[in-house]
């Protein structure tokens, strides 16, 4: 099957590590010219000489971008177009806000996930739509969670701001349809990335158990029995952001191995 992706401008939010750096990868594999972000530089020096020498594809840049400031993302956003002329492709990916039950959080907090997890999407959104709409084409896709079809305990921020990405996306669909520009929302399982480490660790302390315990009752809950690869998550999206998607848009797709249970 033929992506469509060679020579495309591909941007890529929370790009250095986890999900977006496997994205990453994947696009980059299909000879895509792709634009990492994050807030550090070090961690995205090391990233996009990994993927050059992995994958042979020189066609490699990253911005320094703090997703809550809306001028980097301006300039993240500008630096893709007189790199390649355009954007065809944008994928929206951001850290996971702090754990926590309601009674924990103050306006500041709830101010901070919303920033950062919705309103950073909405931004770069609005930078890539003139572009796309230009072409008359365009494929978007936002990162989320598993929470988007099934609530997480103790995760109140994202369960709350995961689900804005839905609605924003859904209506998104609708408007953007003519233009031949698709968006869908992923969510993530029980990925083996840092993040999921970092909430595995959290609960091991809340529970007075070993993070290796409360890995294994996890993956006991899991069908497939065990954590998702990165990669295997960023094979998914690849495909909802290629040419070889041409219908599929305004969907959720949780990426989770069998575990949500809700329809």
């Amino acid at each position: 099957m033929d992506l469509e992706l060679r020579g495309k401008s591909i941007v890529i939010t929370a790009g250095s590590k986890g999900l977006g750096k496997a994205t990453a990868l994947e696009f980059a594999q299909e000879g895509a010219h792709v634009l990492l972000s994050s807030r550090n530089e070090e961690e995205l020096k090391k990233v996009k000489a990994e993927i050059q020498e992995v994958t042979g594809n020189e066609h490699i840049q990253y911005v320094v971008c703090d997703m809550m400031k809306p001028d980097h993302i301006k300039k993240l956003m500008e630096h893709a177009v007189s790199w390649n002329g355009t954007i065809d492709v944008l994928i929206n990916n951001a850290g996971g806000p702090p754990t926590g039950n309601f009674e924990k959080f103050g306006d500041e907090d709830w101010q901070r996930a919303f920033e950062l997890n919705l309103l950073s999407f909405i931004r770069t959104i609005r930078e890539a739509l003139p572009h796309m709409k230009k072409q008359n084409r365009g494929r978007i896709v936002n990162f989320a969670s598993s929470s988007i079809k099934q609530t997480l305990d103790n995760l109140i921020l994202s369960n709350t701001f995961r689900a804005g990405i839905v609605g924003l996306s859904k209506s998104l669909s609708q408007e953007l349809a003519e233009h031949n520009i698709l968006i869908n929302t992923v969510g993530p399982g029980r990925i083996a990335t840092d993040r999921v480490a970092e909430l595995d660790e959290i609960r091991a302390g809340k529970l007075g158990t070993t993070v290796d315990e409360v890995r294994a009752q996890a993956e006991r809950s899991i069908p497939i029995g065990r954590y998702g690869e990165p990669g295997e998550f960023a094979k998914t999206v690849v495909f909802l952001a290629s040419g070889a998607n041409t219908y599929l848009t305004g969907q959720s797709i949780v990426i989770d191995g069998g575990l949500v249970k809700a329809l």
